[in-house]
């Protein structure tokens, strides 16, 4: 039975300058993601630090995400304001960001290791602090900027369009940081990176605060900005009971399987092409075989441009499951093509399943924002409160730990393989089909799982038109349009 589709009214689309907006923020928060990472090298081949602490420097701040983003997404969650619950925090964590990523770079010279590590593990730490406040209540604006099923989509794709671009200028920071006409060294460089980043993080990361509304605003005449006046106590175990609630909430967990299942599939084998193109493909040619990982890699980058405008099409004309069917059946038929196109005597063929690849990825970041705005308006049904920051930064706390569960399942499956550097271009054949069989196998497998779990997805765009109805009854606000 085909389901019933739904014209989005007027009054709920938003101005292509305000998705723009909120792109920005997009832009701001993946800058400094890839930022914080990419600009890590410094530490080992400017300051001579082991790479064993390098990796531990990157891994423990993280680890306070796991209590700091849901406490932020419930604070936003709660916070009563004249300026909204969202927009103070943005333009207060943009501003802090861009300071404390400015300052923790700017690394004194002739210093001890030590003292390095103590330096940028402590400011690690606070800078993923006000990274917090502003990421949290800027993903949970976006799910609040439109009540329309399809209009959610076409912002997410706007959103995570331009949110890409950060990874089309990271690629590019260690090749100005040793520009040896402006800086004398590369710790040098990395300060004068992370002083242009700042400024830019605070002048653009302030952007979605300024000029966008927040369409759920209370105004207290007693105080500017609070929670609401409850005991310290009382204050945890809401915390606490929303973080257990949104976590059984069935739809919710189907987003979150299937989110977990795709990402941390592709983050899990990330490393097995290169290891497959390099050792399998080109027989061991490090210098080749990179050189040909970096076309596909483009290609894959370029690639994901176009699949987000395709993707938001087809789910504004079927519905956001079978969009993700569509697009993630995809991505497991590019994934398959690699045993095929990974082959010796045509080594060009390996660019061929990357456009396909790219279906997973973006689709998925395209789709899964607008499907937890969905989650949101139905836990609203039933819970009569809004959680967006709950679902927002529980879903992302879901990823980041499922990310750092699979960097070190990524080494555990390398050495199931076999594979030993020191055997250059002698790797046992068997080692090198377990490669491939990873390589292919892993993502596929995790994909078609993610599939299973999005068929179970209980919200289509009738139940959610209906959601809308009832929660638009309730508040006085009319019907929506349909059509």
């Amino acid at each position: 039975m085909k389901e019933p589709r739904y014209a989005t009214a007027p009054a709920d689309r938003i101005r292509f300058g305000d998705k723009l907006v909120y792109g920005a923020g997009a832009f701001v928060n993946n800058l400094l993601a890839a930022a914080i990472g990419g600009m890590s090298i410094i530490l080992n081949l400017g300051l001579g630090m082991n790479p064993a602490l390098v990796g531990l420097l990157g891994a423990i701040p993280r680890l306070t995400d796991a209590l700091t983003d849901p406490m932020m997404g419930y604070i936003s969650d709660n916070t009563r304001s004249r300026w909204g619950r969202r927009r103070p925090y943005i333009f207060v964590g943009a501003i802090g960001s861009g300071l404390v990523f400015a300052l923790l770079w700017q690394l004194p010279e002739g210093a001890s290791q030590t003292y390095y590590f103590v330096y940028f593990l402590v400011g690690s730490i606070i800078f993923y602090l006000p990274y917090t406040i502003f990421a949290t209540p800027w993903v949970a604006l976006g799910y609040e900027l439109t009540p329309d099923y399809h209009e959610r989509t076409r912002l997410m794709g706007v959103q995570n369009f331009i949110g890409q671009l950060a990874y089309v200028v990271s690629p590019w920071f260690l090749w100005f940081m040793k520009q040896e006409t402006y800086f004398p060294d590369l710790r040098a460089g990395g300060a004068g990176l992370a002083l242009i980043i700042g400024v830019f993080v605070v002048v653009v990361g302030v952007m979605p605060a300024i000029f966008l509304k927040e369409r759920f605003v209370d105004r207290p005449v007693d105080s500017p900005l609070l929670l609401p006046k409850t005991t310290i106590t009382e204050k945890a175990a809401g915390f606490f009971q929303g973080f257990a609630a949104a976590l059984k909430f069935r739809p919710f967990q189907h987003l979150c399987l299937a989110t977990f299942l795709v990402f941390n599939g592709f983050i899990l084998i990330s490393s097995f092409g290169a290891y497959v193109v390099i050792y399998y493909v080109f027989a061991g040619d490090q210098t080749l075989g990179a050189e040909y990982a970096g076309y596909a890699g483009t290609v894959s980058a370029i690639s994901t441009f176009v699949v987000i405008p395709i993707v938001t099409a087809i789910a504004t004309r079927l519905g956001k499951r079978k969009a993700f069917f569509v697009a993630i059946g995809i991505s497991v038929v590019g994934y398959g093509m690699k045993w095929f196109c990974y082959n010796p005597q045509f080594p060009w063929l390996i660019l061929l399943p990357a456009p396909l690849m790219a279906f997973g990825l973006g689709g998925l970041f395209t789709l899964m924002g607008s499907m937890i705005a969905d989650v949101v308006d139905l836990d609203e049904i039933e819970t009569h409160q809004r959680r967006e920051g709950m679902f927002g930064s529980i879903f992302w706390w879901v990823v980041k730990l499922g990310m750092a569960a699979a960097l070190a399942g990524g080494g555990v499956l390398l050495n199931l393989t076999g594979f030993q550097v020191e055997l250059g271009n002698a790797q046992p054949p068997e080692t090198l089909t377990l490669l491939r069989i990873f390589d292919c196998g892993v993502p596929m497998i995790a994909s078609a799982v993610a599939i299973w779990s999005i068929w179970a997805y209980p919200i289509t765009e009738a139940r959610a038109h209906d959601t809308r109805a009832e929660l638009d009854r309730r508040r006085g606000a009319g019907a929506t349009t349909s059509g």
